[in-house]
């Protein structure tokens, strides 16, 4: 029984403990990122390579954000996020990589000028979208859809201001923007002004163009 008891301690001075853990890493994010500004947040695959389509098409947007006065904020691992870093850096520009702790797939690429490790989630993501003035998003999987949907539903539900959320790759987000519609809407689960919260493109420059006319640098 005592053991017992000793047991149901120790957890709960732990959980206690977890509570400064979870303070320390939202103040060194905030401190490290408090002085970035008209930032985008650039989300897909970890499992594409140098040589494909996207990889390219995110080195590229990033490049050019750079050029116009970006910065870009990736989760700093490897595939979409190495190559949004890479051309953010490589521009000259501010290239921001929070990478998180997995036991497997994501290793920090080397193309972030400013680096942060996460060990939580769900500050990365907070920090993800407090500094973004737009969210660009690229063929991906769950991760990439995480960070979608919360950017929509925040905006949806006027919890953040409303900035642009762009899909990169038509025919890959086909059937999601299908579903969406035919599914979704039509069942009356969201609204047609939700689905206005969405731009499709399959051009870098694109993307820019419209981030540029929402934001003034």
């Amino acid at each position: 029984m005592i053991e017992r008891q000793y047991l149901v301690d120790a957890l709960s001075i732990e959980e206690s403990w977890r509570i400064f853990r979870i303070m320390a890493e939202f103040v060194e994010s905030i401190e490290e990122l408090s002085t970035l500004r008209n930032a985008v947040s650039i989300f897909g695959s970890a499992r594409l390579k140098p040589g494909d389509l996207w990889y390219g098409k995110a080195e590229y947007l990033a490049k050019r954000l750079a050029e116009k006065g970006f910065s870009v904020i990736t989760g700093g691992g490897p595939g979409i996020m190495e190559a949004a870093n890479k051309g953010a850096a490589e521009a000259g520009g501010k290239s921001v990589g929070m990478n998180i702790r997995l036991p497997f797939e994501q290793k920090p690429n080397p193309y972030s000028n400013v680096s942060i490790d996460y060990k939580y989630f769900f500050i990365r993501k907070v920090m993800f979208v407090k500094y973004a003035v737009a969210y660009v998003i690229f063929p991906g999987g769950y991760g990439t859809l995480d960070e979608l949907f919360e950017a929509l539903t925040l905006i949806q539900t006027k919890r953040i201001k409303s900035f642009p959320v762009i899909l990169l790759g038509s025919d890959y987000w086909k059937g999601l923007m299908d579903w969406l519609n035919d599914t979704m809407l039509k069942e009356d689960m969201i609204l047609s002004d939700d689905l206005d919260l969405i731009r499709i493109t399959d051009d870098p420059d694109e993307a820019v163009r419209y981030i540029q006319r929402f934001v003034i640098l």
